[in-house]
């Protein structure tokens, strides 16, 4: 019997064949399953991996970079007139004196006290000397004697000198009576200077300013004895200072000596007025140099018409310092200091010079550099002790000003 005729055999093949394409798909895709998540496995370790690389090479950059220091740098400035040398001073009054008694007594009234404003010869205190009006009294007294005395001598010796002209009386009667008359005169001088002196100590009963000013101190009280002679110490009654102009002495280092100049304005500053300038000018200077101190003594006269300033108030003189031809001008903090000499750290296609400077005027914050440097180098600022020629650096970036993100 033909198989192609039968219809039971046909239906068996078919099942066959369709089993067999359901299998073989499903196997195929297994594999691509297992496949797909093999290349995934791959990616994620090669991306690891890559990480890693990357992270590696990062962290050795950054490694190199953090051991490069990181420098500050500056450019000199050029060095112009007007560089300015601050130099402390002590504020004094222009006249200055304490005021004592010239004669013994009690204080019987005193009419100023601290802070009063005096005229010249006013009244500030007067003194009782009772002792002193009795031997004034007395000493007129002697006098009056002694001009009686002189009278009756002068009256003798020109009677004598007419009697010895008819030589009536003796020339040796009439010289002693010249004599006398001469020693009478010689004791009215004598009587009229003692008055004349106790009338002077009598005066200083009154105790007068001798100048315009301000009393800044009284020592004295109603009551008070006073002693006054040269066997016993001085008791100071009053101060009296004036300060309508101040004089302000400043000590100028002996390098600076050279550029002070009589007649020159100057600026004064205080610390009480922190905000303000005062015009002062040098009006003169001792010409010498202080052996113990090697300074110039000079004295600023400041106006003080309106009365701000006070005596002995801590000064500033600022002296106007001429800078050299060509110089320019570093911070203080930019110098190095070595057993070779003064350097000053440049930086240089990013590696360190030492360069060899030579130094002018130091102003303090600042100094003249006479030689070694210019405009276009960059000077480092407050370098490490440890700095090294040739070192490789890398210059630290200025922040951007805020100013200049303002928009219009």
């Amino acid at each position: 019997m033909n198989d192609k005729n039968h219809p039971s055999s046909i239906d068996h093949a078919s099942a066959s064949d369709t089993s067999s394409a359901s299998g073989l798909l499903a196997g195929n895709r297994l594999l691509i399953a297992v496949a797909f998540l093999f290349l995934l496995i791959a990616f994620g370790i090669f991306n690891g991996i890559r990480a890693r690389v990357e992270a590696a090479t990062e962290l050795r950059t950054v490694a190199r970079a953090s051991a490069i220091p990181v420098v500050e740098v500056i450019h000199p400035k050029l060095g112009a007139d007007g560089q300015e040398v601050a130099l402390p001073g002590n504020a004094q009054a222009f006249n200055d004196t304490p005021i004592y008694a010239r004669t013994s007594g009690y204080v019987e009234h005193w009419y100023v006290d601290i802070g009063a404003h005096v005229k010249q010869g006013q009244l500030l205190a007067l003194i009782q000397t009772p002792e002193l009006d009795q031997q004034l009294e007395q000493a007129r007294a002697d006098l009056k004697t002694a001009q009686a005395n002189l009278e009756i001598a002068q009256i003798t010796a020109t009677r004598w000198q007419n009697l010895l002209k008819t030589n009536s009386v003796s020339q040796q009667e009439t010289d002693q009576a010249v004599s006398d008359l001469n020693a009478k005169r010689a004791l009215v001088d004598s009587n009229k200077a003692n008055v004349d002196r106790l009338g002077q100590l009598q005066a200083f009963e009154r105790i007068t300013a001798p100048f315009d000013g301000v009393i800044t101190a009284r020592n004295t009280d109603v009551g008070a004895l006073i002693q006054a002679g040269d066997n016993s110490v001085p008791k100071e009654i009053f101060h009296l200072a004036s300060i309508r102009k101040l004089r302000v002495y400043i000590p100028v280092p002996e390098v600076y000596a050279a550029y002070v100049r009589n007649g020159e304005s100057v600026k004064v500053t205080l610390d009480a007025f922190p905000n303000e300038e005062f015009p002062g000018t040098v009006v003169r200077n001792s010409d010498a140099i202080d052996l113990n101190s090697r300074t110039l003594n000079v004295e600023v006269d400041v106006d003080n018409a309106t009365g701000r300033l006070f005596p002995g108030a801590y000064a500033f003189v600022h002296l106007k310092i001429p800078a050299g031809t060509g110089a320019v001008t570093i911070p203080s903090n930019a110098l190095l200091f070595r057993s070779e000499g003064l350097r000053a750290g440049v930086v240089r296609n990013s590696h360190i010079v030492l360069t060899p400077i030579t130094i002018g005027q130091d102003y303090g914050s600042a100094v003249e550099i006479l030689s070694g440097l210019t405009l276009n180098d960059a000077v480092i600022v407050n370098p490490s002790d440890s700095l090294a020629d040739g070192t490789a650096v890398r210059v630290r970036a200025k922040p951007a000003d805020p100013a200049s993100k303002v928009q219009p």
